[in-house]
């Protein structure tokens, strides 16, 4: 339409700029997200729609088994982890300007709620013979939601990573990626041990900063603090960097 009107002279200058940047901007978003990648997000999307669902079956069924509600919480915490994977999401698809306007509220978000993929590993602890349903059940039931929790973590943190990597470089991106486990880590501890939740950032930050800096200024007196977080971020930095590089096979061979 543009194109048609400015042939008859009736298209100021600042609409044609206005054509130009529009037609730029649709450009550096299919160049951002190519088809290649579109396909690979919606398999992503896909298997981890289908493990999750698998996660929520188990969780149903046991309900409807044992009438009881024992283990309803992790669909909360399922849910909890998805929100860093949403954030990482957002901030893939969108280019440009809007990027960097979002790069730093949504990084910040994501930050904050990411600890809560990987903290679903620690609900293995909840795992004791209980009457009414078998173990194993209860088994596959937390491992399940288990292995959810992880994939949208390394999921989510592939994004993150792959952003800092365009802007800083590969030694950058590792950098962030292993600085951002470890920080999940020390959530994770903050969250299993000392109770605390991502929003307690917002509803209860006193309590939260001082815990948080009494460790920090006493080290020593926490040693399990930094236990936790040290033993656990090495264990999650190990297999982020295997699922890269079996990732990276696939790539090779396909």
């Amino acid at each position: 339409m543009f194109a048609d009107l400015t042939r008859l002279g009736q298209v100021p200058r600042q609409f044609r700029t206005l054509e130009i940047a529009v037609f730029a901007g649709m450009s550096m978003s299919v160049s951002t997200f190519s088809q290649t990648q579109l396909r690979r997000r919606l398999s992503l999307l896909l298997v981890l729609g289908l493990s999750l669902a698998l996660s929520v079956g188990l969780i149903t069924g046991r309900v409807l088994l044992t009438r009881q509600i024992s283990f309803i919480f992790l669909l909360w915490n399922l849910f909890l982890a998805l929100v860093p994977f949403g954030l990482s999401t957002m901030l893939g698809l969108a280019a440009g300007r809007l990027r960097l306007r979002l790069l730093l509220p949504v990084g910040a978000a994501w930050l904050l709620f990411f600890p809560n993929a990987p903290y679903i590993l620690t609900d293995l602890f909840h795992l004791h013979p209980r009457p009414g349903v078998p173990y194993w059940y209860d088994l596959a039931l937390l491992l399940s939601c288990a292995w959810n929790g992880l994939m949208l973590a390394y999921a989510s943190l592939t994004d993150m990573q792959q952003l800092v990597t365009r802007r800083l470089g590969a030694l950058a991106g590792w950098g962030f990626a292993a600085l951002a486990l470890l920080l999940s880590s020390f959530g994770i501890y903050l969250g299993r041990y000392l109770r605390f939740n991502s929003w307690d950032v917002l509803t209860n930050p006193i309590n939260l900063f001082y815990d948080i800096l009494t460790r920090l200024l006493h080290p020593r007196a926490y040693l399990g603090t930094w236990g936790v977080t040290l033993l656990y971020g090495l264990f999650l930095l190990l297999g982020y960097a295997t699922v890269r590089l079996l990732g990276r096979m696939g790539e090779e061979r396909s």
